[in-house]
């Protein structure tokens, strides 16, 4: 598995949510819900949740993996597919330069890793998603990725296991990206035929053409506390509707109560419920 540095908002000044400053990097970090200053090692040790709110940090692919599977366990494929051009696409600066950006600052060459893994003596096919790079957006890679690894899956009569952690769709990559939901779901569509068992993991954020695709197919989908879960982010729906939402629209406990998630479940206890759910599935 590639090494990349442990990274959050904290020490990333592009990541901080709006409003926040950024804490340089150092023993102590600031939680961004609660604002405690937390012992960074002491996070670290608690999964990236803060002991004083409990809230849940954005973590990278590699912490992810690191959190949910046996030591040494984690077989990465596909590692060396790399996003393209084709559309020579232009904003701010060319895409090639935001790649190249993203690829330096993450140590990854897209946004998902796959691989083979044990969570709790349990072989899985595993892809998680990673924020830090675009956006965790899903470009052509992204979905070729998550395909063939819904691919592996079936062939092997494995559980598969996505983390998703997701902007949505790259719009840099604009058609080709979307191709990417119809792609993912159609897999995930033969998948099911083949009795496989998907496990969709929801974490902050999940939006845009993730949750319209494979993100929300899953058997079993579940969330992390509070993790932000849509397709158009809150404040868009609340400018084009011009009404006042709901407390807590569009987090996981909310998204629970309207019958559109399994269950929220703390990251502490996401390695138990997953070994659970396979074992209930008889996989």
């Amino acid at each position: 598995m590639t090494q990349v540095p442990s990274r959050s908002w904290t020490d990333t000044p592009e990541l901080a949510p709006k409003g926040k400053k950024a804490v340089p990097e150092g023993l102590w970090i600031r939680c961004t819900q609660c604002a405690a200053m937390l012992f960074r090692k002491s996070v670290e040790n608690n999964l990236w949740v803060c002991p004083e709110c409990q809230h849940h940090f954005r973590v990278s692919a590699r912490q992810r993996i690191m959190q949910l599977t046996d030591p040494g366990s984690f077989e990465p494929f596909n590692e060396r597919m790399a996003p393209v051009d084709p559309l020579r696409f232009v904003d701010l600066r060319p895409y090639t330069d935001r790649l190249k950006l993203a690829q330096k600052r993450t140590g990854q060459n897209d946004g998902v890793q796959t691989g083979n893994a044990f969570i709790k003596g349990r072989k899985v096919i595993l892809a998680c998603m990673d924020f830090p790079f675009l956006g965790g957006s899903m470009g052509s890679v992204v979905g070729e990725k998550i395909t063939r690894a819904i691919i592996e899956a079936g062939d092997h009569d494995l559980p598969i296991v996505i983390v998703a952690s997701s902007g949505g769709a790259r719009m840099m990559e604009s058609g080709f990206s979307l191709m990417q939901m119809a792609k993912t779901s159609a897999a995930l569509a033969r998948f099911d035929d083949q009795a496989g068992l998907f496990i969709s993991v929801l974490t902050d954020p999940t939006t845009g053409g993730v949750t319209a695709s494979f993100a929300m197919l899953g058997d079993v989908i579940l969330a992390e506390p509070k993790a932000l879960i849509g397709f158009a982010g809150p404040r868009v729906i609340q400018q084009t509707i011009r009404q006042e939402l709901p407390e807590g629209f569009q987090r996981a406990e909310f998204v629970l109560q309207c019958g559109f998630i399994d269950r929220v479940v703390p990251r502490s206890e996401l390695r138990s419920e997953i070994s659970r759910i396979i074992d209930y599935a008889g996989k």
